[in-house]
């Protein structure tokens, strides 16, 4: 769904309006019948609501009154995906957007929501025609928004919307070479630098996380490293964004049961695709950040040669880990990429991976687990962002007293915790990597939706890629 600023509205094209309960609809609904049937919408407290006009439609969205600021804005989008909804139910295919009575913040939000909940996924539908959405354009009329916000509202919602595309691909579809060859080529849209390290280049730097979790597999590993780098960028050093792309996982010899458990795992990539989506998003709009990507790719198989629970491997950094768990494979291949951030200095290293069942069951898929030593301003700036655009952050204790249980006998250190707090020791794992400000989010509960989540739809979510673009979109000032 394309999203466009308009000056004006044809007669019979069909209108959506964003409106206060006490607004004036006058313009709008003349006859006595639409008057009478607004009353009754009013009076029984609907939100969303819409009038024939044959050949022309409108729709109404009540902004949630009895909430403020984040929280009523979250409402607008929850409200755009209900309409959205009744918008394809009627085969419409093009709307304009209108805000009542000083509504006028609420519309980029609306419009956000409606594009984000408006997303298919149907590539492999036989008939994907008839089960397609017929919505396609939205047009903003507003003389108080500049064409320059909503063009980049439109290009934000197309980046989460790519994340899910890749989120939602089979393995069959999506190994590691192709992960990589989709991040080029979204590069080369967006004007992003992208290179891309294959096998015989990982095994010539030892990167032996990476090439540990890839013993199993038939298919080669690939590490990716994206640059946007503008001339008029703000920050000298870069910020590097680290995310985990495990295309499938299996857990290795350590199986995965198939029931609720292994058959979503295409999913497991999804912090490749959320840092990819975000920096397809800065350089799309222009934002003035230096930023750096790295995503180490590979699946996680049990195959007669893949790495057993008691090995001890060396890693880039030159750590040893004993592997007690194949299937805490997310961290060893993350740990070679954060040691390789170090050598761009960064500002901040920010790690994303859908990485512990611990962060899913503590907070569920309601918002991100975050952890780190950044420092309060860093963490503290992530989470307002997070408030922001309702991708809210969960910031877990990171206390000295977690590395304890990651000591082993026969290595540097293992590559599990034990029993309790294992979204914190994962996260500990990971900082031991990395000498550069560290902060670390877990997506494991809200990458993937089983079931439908409002605009944030059913499958592949696109979580973060909203959260990092404002947050790093704030570090320009």
């Amino acid at each position: 769904m394309k999203i466009t600023k308009t000056d004006g509205i044809a007669s019979k094209e069909s209108v959506i309006l964003l409106a206060k309960k006490n607004s004036s609809f006058a313009p709008w609904l003349k006859s006595k019948q639409d008057r009478d049937y607004l009353k009754f919408c009013l009076e029984q407290d609907k939100k969303q609501f819409l009038f024939n006009h044959y050949p022309r439609w409108i729709l109404v969205n009540l902004i949630d009154e009895e909430k403020t600021g984040n929280e009523s804005l979250e409402e607008t989008r929850r409200g755009a995906r209900i309409i959205a909804d009744l918008v394809n139910s009627r085969k419409i295919s093009a709307l304009t957007l209108v805000a009542l009575d000083g509504a006028t913040d609420h519309l980029l939000a609306f419009a956000e929501g409606m594009a984000l909940g408006n997303y298919q996924f149907n590539k492999y539908l036989s008939k994907k025609e008839e089960k397609k959405n017929s919505l396609k354009s939205l047009k903003i009329l507003s003389s108080d928004i500049p064409k320059k916000k909503v063009d980049e509202i439109d290009r934000l919602c197309r980046a989460v919307c790519w994340a899910r595309d890749l989120v939602n691909e089979p393995l069959s579809t999506l190994n590691a070479v192709e992960l990589s060859r989709q991040i080029t080529r979204m590069g080369v849209e967006a004007g992003f630098g992208v290179e891309v390290f294959h096998k015989k280049k990982i095994e010539s730097l030892r990167m032996g996380g990476l090439l540990a979790v890839n013993k199993g597999s038939l298919d080669p590993p690939t590490f990716s490293i994206l640059t946007w780098k503008p001339e008029k960028a703000k920050n000298k050093k870069p910020y590097v964004l680290v995310g985990k792309g495990v295309v499938y996982d299996t857990g290795g010899l350590s199986l995965k049961p198939t029931l609720d458990s292994m058959d979503y795992m295409k999913c497991d990539m999804a912090g490749a695709a959320t840092v990819a989506a975000t920096i397809y998003a800065l350089a799309r709009n222009r934002v003035p950040v230096h930023v750096v990507g790295l995503i180490p790719a590979t699946d996680n198989r049990p195959d007669g040669n893949a790495y057993v629970p008691g090995d001890v491997i060396r890693m880039f950094n030159g750590s040893t880990v004993e592997v007690l768990n194949t299937d805490a494979e997310g961290r060893m291949i993350l740990a070679d990429a954060l040691a390789w951030a170090d050598r761009l200095k960064p500002t901040l290293v920010v790690n994303v991976a859908t990485l512990t069942g611990a962060a899913h069951m503590a907070i569920g898929k309601y918002g991100i687990v975050a952890m780190g030593n950044a420092g309060r301003p860093e963490m503290e700036k992530l989470k307002e962002s997070g408030e922001t655009v309702s991708e809210r952050i969960a910031e877990f204790p990171f206390w000295e007293d977690y590395d304890e249980l990651l000591k082993s006998d026969v290595a540097d250190l293992k590559n599990i915790g034990g029993k309790y707090a294992g979204a914190i020791t994962a996260g500990k794992f990971l900082e031991h990597f990395t000498e550069s400000p560290f902060i670390h989010m877990d997506i494991a509960g809200p990458a993937f939706n089983k079931t439908r989540d409002s605009y944030r739809g059913k499958g592949g979510s696109g979580i973060g890629v909203r959260l990092l673009y404002d947050f790093l979109k704030k570090q320009q000032k």
